[in-house]
């Protein structure tokens, strides 16, 4: 791995964890670490272009269906891929289809693009997790060996006791608000070689655990706003990114765009950059 290596393009693939969930903007919108992560890269090179076109809820098929070609058609210095947590989530879940699935996906993006990124996700404890974590950890061990064989950088946020920390989760206990989101940027960034800028696994200081009524009171919120609606989406089949598309992903043609600083010494966050249309990609 170069040392502060230059990345000059970024795509960014998956699911509600890629989206930015629940990393919330002051207008409603989600940030989350690949929109900071493309912000950090864009300070350090002009021109730099990114593409987002990860959907909330979407299954390992889908990605692979709708955004993988995609993504390898772009040919970027730098593909993260993260995808496969929710079949672990589904109750029939075929662990062999989706690892099948993930290697397809990893065999068609490793060689169009400079660097391939893998992730093994963080995820908090809780009793409605702890029965999905055999799963997750069947995942987690192909995706190593899938890096391994193609050459991929493998990011373990797993490992990390502190993203187990509820301090660092939504309350809907399934997504990384947004210090959690910060702390994956972090990693990312170190993982491709370039300066640190601090520890983000460091524990967070201690606090004083909430009371049993304010515990409670949590649990039966979490229920009524978050684990019963998706409860009631897998029994009839429906997820939260139906009908959605990716960021930088053009609905009409099914095809995917770049984004690039609106000013290219003063970058911003993603949400301000502009379209890269055709002609620009091409003078590129």
């Amino acid at each position: 791995m170069q040392t502060n290596a230059t990345y000059t393009s970024l795509v960014a693939i998956g699911d509600s964890f890629t989206e930015g969930m629940s990393d919330r903007l002051p207008d409603g919108s989600y940030r989350g670490w690949a929109d900071l992560l493309a912000a950090r890269l864009a300070e350090r090179t002009p021109g730099f272009r990114y593409a987002n076109l990860a959907v909330r809820g979407k299954l390992i098929g889908q990605i692979v269906e709708d955004q993988v070609d995609a993504a390898a058609a772009m040919n970027a210095d730098v593909v993260t891929l993260v995808g496969g947590l929710n079949d672990t989530l589904r109750p029939s879940c075929d662990m062999d289809r989706v690892c099948g699935l993930l290697t397809e996906a990893v065999e068609r993006l490793a060689p169009s693009c400079g660097t391939l990124v893998l992730m093994r996700s963080p995820a908090r404890n809780g009793p409605v997790l702890e029965r999905f974590r055999p799963r997750m950890e069947a995942l987690f061990a192909h995706l190593e060996g899938l890096a391994e064989q193609h050459g991929a950088r493998l990011v373990d946020l797993y490992s990390a006791p502190s993203l187990s920390d509820p301090r660092l989760w939504d309350v809907d206990r399934l997504h990384l608000n947004a210090e959690g989101h910060r702390r994956v940027a972090e990693a990312v960034w170190q993982d491709l070689g370039l300066e640190p800028t601090g520890d983000w696994a460091a524990a967070l200081p201690v606090a004083t655990p909430p009371g049993w009524l304010r515990r409670r009171g949590a649990d039966v919120m979490f229920t009524r706003r978050h684990l019963a609606p998706w409860i009631g989406r897998r029994l009839t089949g429906r997820s939260s990114g139906d009908g959605r598309h990716g960021a930088h992903m053009d609905p009409a043609t099914a095809t995917a765009f770049w984004a690039t600083p609106a000013e290219g010494t003063a970058p911003g966050p993603v949400q301000g950059w502009r379209r890269l249309d055709p002609a620009d990609a091409r003078r590129d």
